[in-house]
C-alpha cells in the first residue's frame, strides 16, 4: 500500500423516521437538493407509496428488492502502467455496490422529463425490482464492460 495507512472513522447515519431504515435515510439523502431534505422525504415516500399501491408489497421490501438488482458486482477503474492507461475490473465493496445502484436509480428518474418525481421515482423503484429499467440496465453494461476488459484483471493486483 502506498504511504501512510488510513484510519477513517465511517459517519453513522440516522435511521429515517417512518421506516426506521438507514438504507432509506441514505437513499433520501442522495436525492436530496440544496439541503431541503424534508422536500426529498415527501418525494421518496410518495413514491413508496405509489409502489406499495401498484405492487401490493411492503415499499421497504420494493426498495430493497430494487437496490440489490442494481447492485454491481464489477466495475472498471482506469490504472496507469508504463504509460498505458488499462480500464482494470475490480470488485466492488458493499457500501459502494448500494451506493452506486442508488445513484443510478436516481438518476434515472431525473432522467424522465415531466411533472411529479414521486411518479418517476416510483417507477423506476419498481423497474428495478423486476429487473428491467435504466438502472440496472447501466449495471448490466458495467459488468460487460468488465467482462471485455478481462485480460487486465491481473493489472488490479498491483
Amino acid at each position: 500500500m502506498r504511504g501512510k495507512a488510513r484510519n477513517y472513522k465511517k459517519n453513522q447515519i440516522e435511521p429515517d423516521p417512518k421506516y426506521n431504515s438507514t438504507q432509506v435515510a441514505k437513499f433520501i439523502n442522495q436525492l436530496m437538493r440544496r439541503g431541503k431534505k424534508s422536500t426529498a422525504q415527501k418525494i421518496v415516500y410518495a413514491a413508496f407509496a405509489i409502489c406499495e399501491v401498484k405492487l401490493k408489497k411492503p415499499a421497504v421490501d420494493i426498495f430493497e428488492t430494487a437496490i440489490s438488482n442494481s447492485c454491481p458486482q464489477l466495475e472498471v477503474r482506469s490504472r496507469r502502467i508504463g504509460g498505458a492507461t488499462y480500464q482494470v475490473p475490480m470488485e466492488v465493496k458493499r457500501d459502494r455496490q448500494q451506493t452506486l445502484a442508488m445513484r443510478w436509480i436516481i438518476q434515472a428518474a431525473r432522467d424522465r422529463q415531466g411533472s411529479q418525481m414521486a411518479d418517476y421515482l416510483a417507477q423506476e423503484l419498481m423497474d428495478a425490482a423486476q429487473n428491467i429499467g435504466a438502472a440496472v440496465k447501466k449495471k448490466q453494461e458495467m459488468h460487460k464492460l468488465a467482462e471485455v476488459n478481462r485480460a487486465f484483471a491481473h493489472y488490479a493486483r498491483l
